[in-house]
This record gives structure tokens, C-alpha cells and sequence, in this order.
């Protein structure tokens, strides 16, 4: 059964953070909140880590992972940005948008795309899910806590102490942050190249789509 941590959605206690991410660096998966819905999460290098929460959620090879970071140059250490593509980053970061880009060398195999060679990467703009990466000091992945019982539904459908309870038969740590489960998803956006697709529209679109044409950037919808 994982232990449950209470922390305060908008000042996470720094000494509680501290003793998470020691227990992460230590292998420890975690649910976590984050600016869009709760994740499940370990550090970007914990092999069994990153199967445990495939297999939570039943994933497949070619499934898109994402990982968190603390700022653009945080990702910039482990995707291939070009000139283009950093400066419209640079005016989304923090926020509720996932970006698919090429992955480095310095991304473990086991998180890459095997045919695209790509990541998703994302800077939250949520104090605990930001406090985490900066403490670790290393990406974090992080997943949308969904099992596949869950598929067909809402967060919305759901209150908060059942799923976490649900979650604490299958994580190390469960972080509480004693709010309404948010429902909806990242805005997710593939900067594979320089022709921005938009793969999925959610939270933040307003702001996207206005920096898109702030810039004159076409952004295709697929």
C-alpha cells in the first residue's frame, strides 16, 4: 500500500517535496497532480519504473510517453528544437500543452517512439508537479493516471478518494493535493518539424491558437 503525502496545491511544504524525490531517485513510482490531470510518474532513467507504469496502464510500444522538465532548456537537453519551433515553446511554457519532438541520445530507449523517435515533453505550471522536477533535478516521466477500466470515462465521474485509494494498491507514493480531480487532458502538439500539427485540443487552446496567430504560424488540426 503506498504512503499518502498531503501537500498544499498552491505551497508544497519544501522539506515534504525533499523527502519525495529522495524516494523517487530511490525507484519509487507516484501519483502525483498537475496542472492539467493527475500523473503517474518516477524518474526518466528508472527502468522498472517506466514498466511498472506501462503496465498500470497497459500500454503498447508505440504509445507516446512524455516527460516532465523544469524549463525550455530542460528540454532542449533532450529533444532536437529548431530555432522556430524553441521560440514558440518559449511563449506556451508553463502550461498545459504536451509537445511531440525528436528525441537526443540522451533519452533512454525505452521512452523513445520506436518508429518516429520522438517524445512528448512538458513544463507544468502547477506548483507540486514543478516543485518535483526542479527537486529531482532530472525529467520526470509522467503519464495520465488512467487505468483501462477508465477508458470510457471522466475524471468527472469519479471522486477523489476512490481513485486515490485505487491508486495506492498500485504506486509507491500518492500525493494528495485535497482537490477536485480535474478532467481534462493537455493540449497536445506534434513539432516533429517545422509544420505544427495539432493533435489534440483541450486545455489551453485559446492561448495556443492565439500565439499561433500572434505569430502567423499555421496550425493544422489532425
Amino acid at each position: 500500500m503506498a504512503e499518502r503525502i498531503k501537500l498544499h496545491p498552491e505551497t508544497p511544504h519544501v522539506k515534504r517535496l525533499f523527502e519525495i524525490t529522495d524516494k523517487i531517485r530511490e525507484g519509487a513510482v507516484v501519483l502525483f497532480p498537475t496542472d492539467s490531470q493527475y500523473a503517474i510518474g518516477c524518474d526518466y532513467n528508472n527502468k522498472k519504473g517506466i514498466e511498472r507504469i506501462r503496465n498500470i496502464r497497459k500500454m503498447d510500444s508505440d504509445d507516446h510517453l512524455t516527460l516532465l522538465c523544469d524549463s525550455l532548456s530542460g528540454i532542449a537537453k533532450f529533444a532536437h528544437i529548431s530555432d522556430h519551433n524553441f521560440k514558440l515553446i518559449k511563449r506556451m511554457i508553463p502550461g498545459p500543452y504536451t509537445f511531440i519532438l525528436p528525441a537526443t541520445k540522451d533519452v533512454p530507449k525505452l521512452l523513445v517512439h520506436p518508429k518516429k523517435k520522438t517524445v512528448g515533453f512538458r513544463v507544468p505550471d502547477y506548483p507540486i508537479a514543478e516543485g518535483l522536477v526542479r527537486e529531482l533535478g532530472n525529467p520526470m516521466l509522467g503519464i495520465t493516471a488512467k487505468k483501462p477500466s477508465m477508458n470510457n470515462k471522466s475524471l468527472e465521474d469519479y471522486d477523489r478518494e476512490p481513485f486515490l485509494r485505487e491508486f495506492e494498491k498500485l504506486v509507491d507514493v500518492v500525493i494528495d493535493d485535497q482537490q477536485t480531480l480535474p478532467s481534462k487532458s493537455t493540449s497536445i502538439v506534434d513539432m516533429t518539424d517545422d509544420k505544427t500539427k495539432l493533435v489534440r485540443r483541450s486545455l489551453g487552446i485559446d492561448e495556443l491558437e492565439e500565439v499561433f496567430r500572434t505569430q502567423r504560424e499555421p496550425l493544422e488540426e489532425v
